[in-house]
């Protein structure tokens, strides 16, 4: 059996900054505070918490003493505001992919253009764009941008991690009710690259394993992905999910992870790959052909 890992899996840097921040934080600190969970993995979660991270709902119940961590996935101007002005200790965690989204949505909204967001319903990303420009309209789907109403100008932004399939069906409908389109592309170079190696690989194995937590939409995409490509794929959140009977009469695996799965996680699933398969060589760490 031949096990091919792709290049991008697991932690994107934007996710990997942000947690070593935490715990580089929490280390100094003796605690950091965040609103929501960093990631979505159950996991890293749970290390992070052991780590000193204290996961809150509100930002009154932040000690004055302790930092406050705001998360990769972008952050509410107004509650900016309100750590300010409470004097808190802000660390940045947030990607700079995901700035430049924030940045790109409020010049559309300057150019005078209703601005659309693509991306899912109250995730974490799209919630935090949102909040950047003010009535935003969030298109999930096709069915979502048939429903609205013809207009006259409008720029579109989508969630970082979006499928690139997803957000061009999308424009296609919006290019009928919108006479001054414009689209700034914010799928970031990392899933598109992730997303490009799941496709090349879930076509070239028998079998196409994705790791990553059922309450990370990210890695639920990529599992879409590669069963549009290979009914015989599956996603898992550690080694112990996978069935030996998966890998009946199969030559080649392709891995790959969501962005919100830790180097150790991928390493247990390869690792038990191999005892499944009584493979002794080095996995092939795959790139894929064009982007």
């Amino acid at each position: 059996m031949k096990i091919l890992l792709a290049k991008d899996a697991g932690y994107c840097f934007g996710v990997r900054d942000a947690v070593n921040l935490a715990y580089d934080t929490a280390k100094d600190h003796g605690e950091v505070y965040m609103l929501g969970t960093i990631v979505h993995n159950e996991k890293v979660v749970e290390d992070l918490s052991k780590s000193g991270t204290i996961v809150v709902d509100e930002l009154v119940e932040v000690p004055s003493d302790k930092p406050i961590l705001f998360r990769a996935h972008g952050t509410a101007p107004k509650l900016w505001d309100k750590a300010k002005n409470k004097n808190l200790n802000i660390i940045d965690a947030t990607c700079p992919l995901v700035t430049e989204i924030h940045d790109e949505i409020k010049k559309l909204e300057a150019e005078g253009r209703r601005t659309i967001i693509i991306g899912d319903h109250g995730h974490d990303e799209v919630v935090g764009i949102a909040a950047q420009v003010k009535d935003p309209i969030i298109l999930a789907n096709v069915i979502e941008a048939k429903a609205l109403r013809k207009m006259k100008k409008a720029g579109v932004v989508s969630q970082s991690t979006q499928m690139i399939e997803n957000v061009q069906d999308i424009i296609n409908v919006l290019m009928q009710k919108v006479f001054d389109l414009r689209f700034v592309n914010t799928i970031c170079f990392p899933t598109r690259r992730n997303h490009e190696q799941i496709k090349e690989l879930a076509s070239q194995c028998e079998v196409m394993i994705i790791i990553g937590s059922f309450t990370s939409a990210n890695s639920k995409r990529l599992t879409q992905l590669a069963l549009e490509k290979n009914k015989r794929s599956y996603q898992v959140t550690c080694a112990g999910d996978m069935q030996t009977f998966w890998f009946k009469n199969c030559e080649i695996v392709g891995i790959s992870a969501g962005a919100s799965t830790p180097d150790d996680i991928i390493r247990d699933v390869v690792k038990r790959i191999k005892e499944i398969g009584h493979v002794t060589k080095e996995e092939t760490v795959y790139e894929q052909r064009n982007i």
